[in-house]
């Protein structure tokens, strides 16, 4: 997706750019993204990009231009002593204003319908914190912002929707700071302040080397959970993931599938490793060993769903005849003609109104005894029966624990 320039008025008259992202539609709810101490760099614009792609209309100014216009620096040693040199010349309140400023101007854009929020890394955190303090925005999220503690003398002004992502071995943010800060929102039932473990500062970062991806996920799904509840868009995830199957299993339409899809999405079936990463990959996989290579009687026995924010989480019992080679499922595995049922569990992400990826989850152990290539004897492993008491609960449980009838007597 790229993006685009344009030239925002400081409140003392100064001109400053803005990088900005706009989403597919055209216009959505507004994202001031307040940069870390590197400028706006690829990292930053990035981040804009995806924003963009999750529906909304980013605005990233340049909050360095009173020191020097268009500073965008990478990681390097040498980077990194110019970014800190930075960091301690940047004027904390000019930048504030050049923020506020921004968000005034992002209310005048018709690419901004709606509300508008602020989200910041590192330097970033504090100033979208400070945003929601002093800017008029609507929801603010903050990563590992620095310094925050020394601003809690501001904390009462803050009353919109905020997240606070902090690292737990941030030398920059640390341990005691964050605990300030957590004293400071105890009573505030709007703010929301997580920590993760056993990862470091600019955690979020891709490609940075204290990039860790399942932090960065969670963050990154609670975050858009702030935004979604606060300023939309709202989409019915429901419907999409409906009519995303209704294309695999109904109609059998592969470009119809991947049309519910964002440009780069990638599916993983865990048990087998099946699926594909990126369009092209994942098209061949559908076209070729998916859509045609699912049984003709294959059916979809909904058990539960739950809906959040950019995710849908399916359970269902999955059922069909192995009549053909199912590469997906039973890869090189010929056709036995058993008849299976199995639990399956669908977790699915979505980026905007489009489908991001799946991850599937089922037992492979209880479909092989089902085909009749593992033999369940003396092993903890079922087959059909586990599918009968999803559906039945007062079936018999335990009855692969050789030591239950040991506590017969014990009631609790």
């Amino acid at each position: 997706m790229a993006g685009s320039w344009i030239e925002i008025t400081a409140a003392d008259g100064g001109k400053f750019k803005a990088y900005v992202a706009v989403p597919k539609a055209g216009h959505g709810p507004g994202i001031v993204l307040c940069q870390e101490i590197f400028g706006l760099n690829g990292f930053i614009r990035e981040v804009a990009d995806l924003y963009a792609e999750e529906g909304y209309t980013v605005v990233a100014p340049d909050l360095f231009w009173r020191i020097q216009p268009g500073i965008e620096l990478g990681y390097t040693e040498a980077d990194w002593k110019k970014a800190f040199e930075y960091f301690q010349t940047f004027d904390t309140d000019k930048g504030m204003q050049d923020i506020t400023a921004t968000v005034k101007a992002m209310r005048a854009m018709p690419q901004v319908k709606g509300k508008v929020g602020a989200l910041g890394f590192c330097l970033g955190g504090r100033l979208a914190y400070l945003a929601a303090a002093r800017s008029g925005v609507d929801c603010a999220v903050g990563y590992y912002g620095v310094t925050i503690d020394q601003y809690l003398g501001e904390a009462g002004n803050i009353k919109v929707p905020m997240a606070l992502h902090f690292a737990g071995e941030d030398k920059y943010a640390p341990p005691e700071a964050v605990e300030k800060i957590r004293a400071a929102f105890a009573g505030n039932n709007l703010v929301t302040i997580y920590g993760y473990p056993g990862v470091d500062h600019a955690f979020a970062r891709t490609g940075g080397m204290h990039y860790d991806k399942p932090s960065a996920l969670m963050a990154h799904h609670r975050s858009i959970a702030v935004f979604r509840r606060t300023m939309g868009p709202h989409y019915d995830f429901s419907a999409l993931w409906d009519k995303h199957c209704e294309y695999e299993f109904g109609t059998r339409d592969v470009d119809a599938t991947m049309a519910t899809m964002v440009p780069e999405p990638y599916v993983n079936h865990v048990p087998t490793m099946t699926g594909g990463v990126g369009f092209q990959h994942l098209r061949r996989f559908y076209q070729n060993h998916f859509i045609p290579k699912t049984p003709q009687d294959t059916r979809l026995v909904p058990i539960s769903r739950t809906i959040g924010e950019g995710i849908v989480v399916d359970e269902m019992l999955f059922c069909f005849t192995h009549d053909i080679e199912v590469d997906w499922m039973l890869p090189g595995i010929p056709p036995t003609g058993k008849f299976v049922e199995i639990p399956l569990v669908a977790i699915v992400k979505f980026r905007g109104d489009k489908l991001y990826n799946e991850h599937i989850y089922w037992d492979q152990a209880s479909v092989l005894v089902q085909i009749g290539k593992l033999d369940p004897k003396g092993l903890p492993i079922a087959g059909v029966e586990t599918a009968r008491k999803l559906v039945d609960e007062t079936l018999p449980s335990n009855t692969l624990m050789t030591r239950w009838a040991e506590s017969a007597g014990d009631k609790g």
